[in-house]
């Protein structure tokens, strides 16, 4: 666990060991300075988890927008409800809610304007509809720092792809499954 490794000196050397079928995983630090090793011993779990693959999907819609933009959408929203309904078509992209408190949308039309942050970019082949925890949304939303747009890649069968470019490093992707309404 972390509170181990925060034992260590940094001029420490560590080795860490497990056996093929280990039920255990040994720390060892080491410093040839002070002759000294600590060793430690933690035990290991076993998750039962099932392997998800995501399949290769042309996206019905994507929609391009300033990731702070997007971030502050997600927070005000969560205010109102825990879920978000992302509506797209080929004009506009409205995030909504509706909550106990109340509800509230925001509308963000196409916007291809001069200033390249205010942009927001709508490529739809067919509109999309579907409902995503704002919780989950918020915490992708902490990489906003890492890129100045975020794409959120929708169809309709297939769980959101919250995408964060990362200039010349790649690309930051997180999925998120839509929720099932109970109707």
């Amino acid at each position: 666990r972390a509170k181990v490794m925060k034992l260590a000196d940094n001029t420490d050397s560590i080795t860490l060991q497990a056996d093929q079928e280990a039920t255990h995983l040994k720390i060892i630090f080491e410093n040839p300075k002070t002759e000294r090793t600590t060793e430690f011993n933690l035990n290991l779990i076993t998750i039962d988890s099932e392997h998800l693959a995501i399949p290769e999907t042309e996206y019905q819609s994507v929609v391009t927008i300033n990731s702070n933009e997007y971030s502050k959408i997600c927070k005000e929203l969560f205010s109102l409800s825990e879920t978000v309904q992302v509506t797209t078509n080929p004009e506009y992209v409205i995030f909504s809610v509706e909550g106990e408190v109340g509800s509230g949308s925001v509308k963000l039309g196409h916007n291809e304007g001069d200033k390249k942050d205010d942009q927001t970019l709508l490529e739809v082949t067919e509109p999309v509809t579907q409902q995503f925890a704002l919780r989950y949304l918020n915490m992708f939303n902490k990489a906003a720092s890492i890129s100045n747009f975020v794409r959120l890649c929708l169809h309709q069968e297939q769980p959101l792809v919250v995408e964060f470019k990362i200039d010349n490093l790649g690309v930051l992707k997180y999925f998120l499954a839509p929720k099932i309404s109970d109707e």
